[in-house]
């Protein structure tokens, strides 16, 4: 994967160092205190789950995984602990999207796990509710 992957905002066009990202990612899930990676991949299967293929709605864009109802739904228990824990990257990170972020995390936690590398595209979009 590049250094830089140009991300298209409103603002014009930013650059993301991926590799930065990755490792703040990488710091957020697995150090002295704890290894997330299996709640990381249970958050990436709640926001995928809500995709509806017929209309195309739902999934991991928009990371509406954020807020009520879906955030309180009793499937989404604890799930706010990954949440929490990428909150300093993303504040770090403002250029890229909670749900770019949340996937990342997501395709980090299979390969820290002992799974494939997961290519992962950015340019998914935040709801803003």
């Amino acid at each position: 994967m590049s250094n830089m992957f140009k991300d298209q905002t409103a603002d014009g066009v930013k650059a993301v160092n991926i590799d930065a990202l990755k490792s703040e990612v990488r710091a957020a899930l697995i150090n002295q205190k704890v290894n997330a990676c299996p709640i990381t991949m249970r958050h990436a299967w709640h926001m995928s789950g809500t995709f509806d293929k017929s209309n195309g709605t739902g999934g991991s864009d928009g990371a509406t995984i954020r807020f009520s109802p879906e955030k309180d739904d009793g499937a989404n228990a604890g799930l706010h602990i990954i949440r929490d824990l990428l909150a300093p990257v993303k504040k770090n990170h403002p250029e890229v999207s909670y749900a770019d972020l949340y996937v990342i995390a997501s395709a980090m936690a299979i390969e820290f796990a002992g799974g494939p590398q997961c290519h992962v595209g950015l340019g998914r979009t935040d709801k803003p509710d």
